[in-house]
């Protein structure tokens, strides 16, 4: 597919926007490796940064879909799309949210495993949005949207592993209940990435 000159902005929007994910999600796998309470209105502060950039691209989005008089797939997926990758980066900053409202002191080693994994799933939804301008001849795009399957389900299968763990050890409802949270914060995570491999599967059925 030969780019017109008007839809790269599109395109370099949406690899704009999983690059900030990514960035999220490296960031939120540094902050509970080397974890410090003591420095969490920081950490949010840094990670609100990255979610607000989010939003600006996803501004210039809508803004760009609202002026534009033909776009190169259907403008309902591409406003899907924004929005989906833009709450990839909205989850991974509720999950430190929450370790702030439930004013956690020492992280889980299973919560760090859970970050790494997202990296992993946000470089691959980087790869995914950098073929995505070439859908209808990549051969690459496929596969990466499978590795975003995978990915999911690697991450469900750790998140039911971490909660059945969490009801052996522990005895103390409220951190229980605090965990199970973040657990399920960080399964959303995942579930986001995913969603935005399934709305470009999606695509790629409509227009090839």
């Amino acid at each position: 597919m030969r780019m017109a000159k008007g839809d790269k902005v599109y395109f370099d929007n949406f690899s704009a926007c999983a690059a900030l994910s990514k960035k999220a999600a490296e960031y939120l796998a540094r902050c509970l490796e080397s974890y410090d309470a003591d420095r969490i209105e920081e950490m949010l502060k840094e990670m609100h940064g990255i979610e607000h950039a989010a939003d600006l691209k996803k501004h210039e989005m809508n803004d760009a879909l609202a002026k534009a008089f033909v776009t190169p797939v259907d403008r309902e997926d591409l406003d899907m799309l924004s929005r989906d990758l833009d709450n990839v980066t909205d989850a991974l900053e509720e999950v430190l949210q929450k370790f702030y409202v439930y004013d956690i002191r020492t992280v889980e080693p299973d919560a760090v495993e859970f970050a790494k994994k997202l990296v992993s799933a946000c470089g691959l939804l980087c790869d995914l949005m950098d073929e995505f301008a070439n859908f209808k001849r990549s051969k690459k795009i496929r596969a990466l949207i499978v590795g975003l399957n995978d990915a999911e389900e690697e991450c469900d299968k750790l998140y039911l592993d971490c909660m059945r763990a969490l009801t052996k050890r522990s005895a103390e409802v409220m951190t229980t209940v605090s965990w199970r949270d973040i657990y399920e914060c960080l399964e959303a995570c995942a579930d986001g990435c995913e969603h935005v491999g399934d709305c470009v599967g999606s695509v790629i059925m409509k227009n090839t």
